[in-house]
């Protein structure tokens, strides 16, 4: 990766510039949070599609496709962004996509005819904030020494935890009701007259979603400084494509960087489909509405935040692939327990009919999965940054690692859509997820860390 010259970066551009860029993964949280994961999808599948068997296949297939687009577009786009130097254009161009889709998503109606356009709003949104996402991380090598990235990574990991924390807080106590009643989590009636009948209060997270990116990304573009712009975006096309050739034919003789790309391609598969498809298995097998949702997120993000900022110090201190190791165990564990629950069975032990206990152990592993990748994403990003330390730079590198995180993307929404769909059953269908984590954690024993990442063969 470039080292960042005179011309470009100043170690970070003091505090203000790293905070202001921490607070980035705090504006694009709410997607991940209340879209993704707890809110949104789950409603998505249950009451815009009605069952939610067939409602999880539409939402695997429909997430699959959006994947399979930044898989493909995500290592050209860094490549090119790499020679034309500035990423804050590249983030500001793919904001727009990303507000206007999650507007898009209120049309989301209990049995809408236009749910085509349901799905496109979603599309894009999803591109947008993956997008957004990368050329944002691959400002972070220019944010401080190597030996702090691990901290500044799992700070602003745990600072996006914390905003979807806030984001669900904000949405249980102004619209959603509690379970059997007609008011939130402070005793009022849905803010703006919002009808749950109507699915409006899950379909307002979209709109919030962007508003609250309005509010919280500007500061990266007035506090963060950029590289220098280098050249055009018509010369660089042809440019960056011959890079991306070149450092794809290159991985070959660096094999500790394409096994890790390797590795996080299939591990982060694993996690997104996690927590793409947690909420919608809780709200079909353990009929939970979305305000057990909700407090299941507020759980989830309470501890990711907790678990991203002790990561970053273990981290620091330990290195970055024993934190990915440790959470990759954790996240098995999570899968056995999530598969292993159900009415009358808490990880796979009978209880009485009627008992809290499964709700309350898929809480518990709600909070384990938020600890668990808090962690795992802040150190992925801190491992790239030393993999590809003088090899390939870092728009580039991080659009490669966006390409090994979605170029099977489309693979684990599309088996649990395709198990789900030939078996009948959500329980069976999340299954695949467990041996995502498996195989990426056994291609992790290629990667080589501290020396010996200098060696190329």
């Amino acid at each position: 990766m470039r080292a960042a010259g005179p011309e470009d970066v100043a170690a970070g551009g003091g505090q203000r510039g790293v905070r202001s860029w921490m607070l980035f993964d705090w504006a694009n949280q709410p997607f991940q949070t209340l879209i993704l994961t707890f809110v949104f999808a789950p409603y998505f599948a249950a009451g815009v599609i009605g069952d939610p068997v067939r409602g999880q296949a539409v939402w695997g297939t429909a997430s699959a496709v959006a994947g399979l687009a930044v898989a493909l577009l995500a290592p050209v786009l860094g490549a090119v962004a790499d020679r034309t130097g500035a990423r804050k254009p590249w983030i500001l161009a793919f904001s727009l996509p990303y507000i206007l889709g999650c507007l898009g998503l209120w049309l989301a109606a209990p049995d809408t005819p236009r749910l085509d356009l349901v799905l496109l709003a979603f599309g894009l949104a999803f591109v947008g904030s993956e997008f957004t996402i990368q050329f944002t991380n691959a400002m972070l090598p220019d944010l401080g020494p190597r030996a702090e990235l691990g901290r500044i990574s799992g700070s602003g990991w745990a600072l996006g935890y914390v905003g979807g924390l806030v984001s669900l807080l904000l949405v249980l106590a102004l619209l959603v009701p509690a379970p059997g009643s007609a008011r939130t989590l402070i005793g009022i009636a849905p803010v703006l007259g919002l009808d749950p009948a109507l699915g409006e209060p899950a379909r307002a997270t979209g709109p919030l979603s962007a508003l609250w990116y309005l509010l919280f990304a500007w500061p990266l573009f007035l506090f963060t400084p950029d590289t220098a712009r280098r050249g055009r975006l018509a010369g660089a096309v042809r440019g960056g494509l011959s890079d991306l050739v070149k450092a794809l034919r290159g991985l070959g003789s660096h094999r500790s960087l394409a096994a890790y790309l390797l590795a996080s391609m299939i591990y982060r598969d694993a996690l997104a489909a996690l927590f793409t498809f947690g909420g919608i298995y809780a709200a079909g097998v353990l009929g939970w509405g979305a305000f057990q949702l909700g407090v299941f997120g507020i759980a989830a993000a309470g501890a990711g935040a907790l678990g991203a900022w002790i990561g970053g110090r273990a981290d620091r201190a330990l290195g970055p692939k024993p934190v990915i190791v440790v959470t990759i165990w954790l996240l098995i564990l999570v899968c056995l327990i999530v598969l292993g629950t159900a009415p009358g069975q808490a990880a796979f032990l009978p209880v009485p009919v009627g008992s809290k206990a499964p709700d309350l152990t898929f809480f518990f592993a709600g909070a384990l999965l938020g600890a668990a990748a808090g962690a795992l994403q802040a150190a992925s990003r801190t491992l790239l940054v030393h993999q590809a330390e003088g090899r390939i730079d870092g728009a580039q590198a991080f659009g490669l690692f966006a390409l090994s995180g979605r170029a099977t993307a489309f693979l684990g929404p599309a088996m649990i859509a395709a198990v789900t769909a030939a078996t009948g059953s959500q329980r069976l269908g999340v299954s695949p997820i467990l041996l995502l984590f498996v195989i990426g954690l056994g291609l992790l024993t290629w990667v080589k860390t501290g020396e010996s990442t200098t060696e190329s063969a």
